[in-house]
């Protein structure tokens, strides 16, 4: 059986868990997003969360993040309430789709600086500390020739590098992105990839809902097959195999 961070193995314990969801339902009137989820992802971890439109991946981002109050069950991240990570600066979210007005004259330098506002003074006036950490955001997501651009003008991929590198820039232990491949360029894909691996190996722990199955093998280190309820958790490896994936797309033709 697959263990995640914060099980017991042989003598030692593994550390805390950055995620843990324990027997999660979501309730949206009459219908059910989220039924009896349990989730446990630890420090240094990428896994990918894999299932079909309307499974509940960003149902399970939003409950993670505190913005979505569960009908039974409970959320831990770090061993606290959602609320006072989001508070901290713990956790940053990635969305699908942003919520931007493309013609506003703000730069990618000036998007990247956002992740920092949690840990910057009432009045947002970044130090040096944060001006490193956008610099070193810029550079990791390949950014830096960019950084004076109108953030309308750039393109799908290099928006979604930028978006990354928010979340990059605020240094939060935990990162979950909503479909970060969707619509990117090669470059894009391969920069994210590196990008988040290297978070992991850092320590941060990182959640991706991906409808990409081809970078998900390389890239995560687990994988969850998702329909409103967990139906595996185990290697990308094995909840890729063609056998389990059918579990989800037949648990959608039953739901439907």
């Amino acid at each position: 059986m697959f263990v995640a961070g914060g099980e017991v193995t042989g003598d030692r314990m593994t550390p805390e868990a950055a995620v843990e969801v324990t027997d999660v339902t979501v309730v949206y009137g009459d219908v059910v997003a989220l039924e009896d989820v349990s989730v446990r992802l630890g420090p240094g971890r990428v896994c990918g969360l894999i299932g079909m439109n309307g499974s509940g991946k960003s149902t399970l981002f939003k409950t993670i993040m505190g913005l979505v109050r569960p009908r039974a069950g409970e959320v831990r991240l770090f061993g606290a309430d959602p609320a006072r990570g989001r508070r901290a600066g713990e956790v940053a979210y990635v969305p699908q789709a942003e919520n931007v007005d493309w013609e506003f004259p703000l730069r990618v330098r000036d998007v990247v600086t956002m992740g920092r506002y949690g840990r910057m003074s009432p009045l947002r006036r970044a130090r040096a500390v944060d001006r490193a950490a956008v610099d070193d955001a810029l550079e990791q997501a390949e950014l830096v020739d960019l950084a004076d651009r109108q953030i309308g003008e750039l393109s799908g991929g290099q928006r979604r590098r930028v978006f990354v590198a928010r979340g990059i820039a605020q240094d939060a232990r935990l990162l979950l992105l909503d479909e970060p491949f969707s619509g990117v360029d090669k470059r894009s894909e391969a920069t994210i990839s590196k990008l988040l691996r290297r978070r992991a190996d850092d320590g941060c722990a990182v959640l991706i809902a991906t409808h990409d199955l081809n970078t998900t093998p390389e890239l995560a280190d687990e994988a969850i097959l998702l329909h409103r309820r967990v139906l595996m958790h185990a290697a990308p490896g094995e909840v890729l195999r063609p056998e389990n994936l059918a579990l989800a797309f037949h648990a959608g033709e039953v739901a439907g």
